[in-house]
């Protein structure tokens, strides 16, 4: 069983997956607007909800709930229903391959803070971004933690987690999309390069950077300029900044 909670977290999770909640518990004696838009939201999509204390909240998943805590089936439990954004590595490929236009999209390799990763899925679903690939070992998965700190994208973003994610890269190349991978020590400059095409980027774990497997299938390793005596940015905020330049490029094309 997991927990998702949060205000946002929680109100993503009734609009795009009623079916996967199991329970859900409200604080007792708040009534306001949030709560109570999340309770007609539960009982529209015949969603159990009972009241409950904060400090009962609290035993479950810890101080920071808002209010709202809401229990799930696992899909890989007998009788979990995958929800629709968690995807397999077939459908990711079949996705690209039908994908009209360029294709964007986010790979982390060996990120395990489910605070960043929660982190860069928000930045993914506010750039637009088709799917995030990780790997199924040495990982974060979609815990409670990564949910509240996503605030609802995580139940809207494709997320695929894939055996062998040298195999799934070279498979992205072959059907036509460029890896770019982000690499402190690269020569490039991420502003110097066109992202207007379909692309990968290829985010390594803090410190340890991209793994030696990975870094062999990028097309291109590329950098952010750093000005300052930082020598490097936290995954999940280099992931925004370097998202975002693709939109940027992408608006000026007019793609």
């Amino acid at each position: 069983m997991q927990y998702v909670y949060g205000i946002h977290a929680v109100d993503s999770l009734l609009r795009r997956h009623p079916k996967s909640v199991l329970q859900l518990w409200l604080q007792r004696n708040r009534e306001d607007q949030r709560i109570a838009a999340l309770l007609e939201l539960a009982r529209n999509q015949g969603v159990a909800v009972e009241r409950a204390s904060r400090r009962a909240l609290e035993d479950r998943v810890g101080a920071r709930h808002q209010g709202a805590v809401a229990q799930v089936l696992d899909a890989a439990e007998p009788g979990g229903a995958a929800p629709s954004n968690l995807w397999s590595e077939a459908e990711l490929l079949r996705a690209v391959e039908n994908k009209p236009g360029p294709v964007l999209l986010l790979v982390l390799d060996g990120v395990t803070d489910p605070h960043n990763l929660g982190a860069c899925l928000r930045s993914a679903d506010a750039a637009g971004v088709e799917a995030v690939v990780v790997p199924k070992d040495k990982s974060a998965d979609l815990n409670a933690t990564a949910r509240k700190v996503a605030c609802g994208a995580a139940e809207v973003v494709p997320f695929v987690k894939v055996t062998n994610i040298s195999r799934t890269l070279r498979a992205l190349r072959e059907r036509g999309v460029w890896l770019y991978g982000a690499a402190g020590e690269a020569q490039q400059s991420l502003y110097d390069c066109d992202l207007s095409t379909s692309l990968a980027l290829v985010m390594g774990a803090e410190g340890s950077g991209l793994r030696r497997l990975t870094r062999q299938q990028c097309d291109v390793l590329v950098r952010l300029p750093m000005a300052g005596s930082v020598g490097s940015l936290n995954v999940s905020v280099a992931a925004g900044i370097c998202l975002f330049e693709v939109v940027r490029q992408r608006l000026q094309h007019g793609l």
